[in-house]
């Protein structure tokens, strides 16, 4: 493989990389700020109280900013990997890292 061909496949891959990202963005059920508001919070908490193994503290946040469509954001979250607050933390917030 020549060094044009390398070129254009990491191209190739960086436009996917890019095409992804957006549609990810897309398809968020709430705003991407809201979800790091949402992660810094439950940071915070779990570290104080740890989880219960449900997502308490996550329906909490939910309500308490008044985030619409609460439902399909825990639904989205568990369909993420995100059953309860320490794997909301722990599996959901890795894909916001981009």
């Amino acid at each position: 493989m020549d060094k044009n061909e390398k070129k254009r496949r990491k191209q190739i891959l960086d436009e996917l990389r890019q095409k992804q990202q957006e549609e990810f963005e897309l398809n968020l059920p709430m705003a991407r700020e809201a979800f790091e508001k949402l992660f810094d919070d439950l940071d915070e908490r779990l570290e104080k109280i740890g989880c219960d193994n449900t997502n308490r503290l996550t329906i909490e946040f939910l309500r308490d900013n008044k985030i619409q469509n609460p439902e399909n954001v825990l639904k989205w979250l568990a369909e993420n990997g995100g059953y309860c607050d320490c794997e909301i933390l722990t599996n959901v917030e890795e894909k916001f890292e981009n």
